[in-house]
């Protein structure tokens, strides 16, 4: 029986595509360079892949016909992204799903936003497989990372000011990609997907404290002085910059965009924020 392969298993957006395949009673195949640490469910088989070790991709391409090709390097580069591709081609895999980012392609002042993306999108659409590409705005599921600095009290770092963004569910992310991996009319179609409003840092901040009862302020953080810290905690130089220029491109309100794309592909409309932030309220020390 032809299998979905799945790459990114234990990712924000994989593991959840993984759950909506599952429950749905689909065949699913997911990959991971460890695969003791991707959940045992019901019809998904998880098989032992790396990236960078090519001949490990061949044998999970067995009967693949759909691909969902997520790849986060840890030093951007579509390496990932061609290898997998050139082992799909000899597989005979028919169609590819790919996630992208918002924004991918365009400028803020010399940078281009999303460069790697960018051109793993080319290969994607060069690869002679249909092909879907998914660029979801900014997660909602981003401020998990402050749950430290709200359970010490402390200001949550906002980086991008008044730059508002269309702050998507990463579960809505994963049920548009189940829709288009499961129907070929959405080939050839790139899909913006946004949440229903543009919200600030500070307005996510105030929605949380709205749902957890929690007072959680915002302290300005320069692009500087997110380059020093995050250099200073080991990431690679390169990554950092892909970060300070998305941010960059935000904050300046280039990505106060909204779409009906996901409605287009789900038939509803996307979660709000504050829906997504009480359904995850107890994260954030809500009583």
């Amino acid at each position: 029986m032809p299998v979905i392969l799945v790459t990114g298993a234990t990712g924000t957006i994989g593991s959840k595509v993984l759950d909506i395949l599952a429950a749905r009673g689909l065949q699913a195949r997911a990959v991971s360079r460890d695969p003791r640490k991707v959940p045992a469910r019901p019809g998904v088989q998880t098989v032992r892949a790396d990236f960078d070790e090519p001949g490990s991709l061949r044998p999970a391409m067995a009967a693949v016909r759909t691909m969902f090709l997520i790849t986060a390097p840890v030093v951007p580069t579509t390496r990932h992204d061609l290898a997998l591709l050139d082992e799909a081609r000899r597989a005979g895999v028919r169609r590819v799903v790919k996630l992208s980012a918002i924004g991918t392609g365009e400028k803020i002042g010399p940078d281009t936003v999303g460069a790697w993306h960018m051109a793993a999108e080319q290969a994607v659409r060069d690869s002679g497989l249909g092909w879907t590409v998914l660029r979801p705005s900014s997660f909602a599921s981003n401020t998990l990372q402050w749950v430290d600095a709200i359970d010490k009290g402390q200001p949550v770092p906002d980086l991008t000011g008044p730059g508002r963004q269309g702050v998507i569910s990463p579960y809505d992310v994963a049920a548009a990609a189940v829709e288009v991996l499961l129907s070929s009319a959405h080939v050839g179609k790139t899909y913006t997907l946004t949440g229903p409003e543009l919200l600030t840092v500070a307005e996510q901040a105030a929605a949380l404290s709205r749902v957890t009862g929690r007072r959680i302020g915002t302290v300005p953080m320069s692009l500087a002085q997110a380059t020093d810290q995050m250099l200073a905690a080991g990431m690679d130089r390169s990554a950092v910059e892909v970060i300070i220029i998305g941010s960059a491109w935000a904050r300046a309100g280039r990505n106060a965009i909204l779409t009906n794309d996901l409605a287009t592909v789900l038939g509803r409309p996307p979660t709000s924020f504050e829906a997504w932030a009480y359904q995850h309220r107890h994260a954030f020390g809500a009583s």
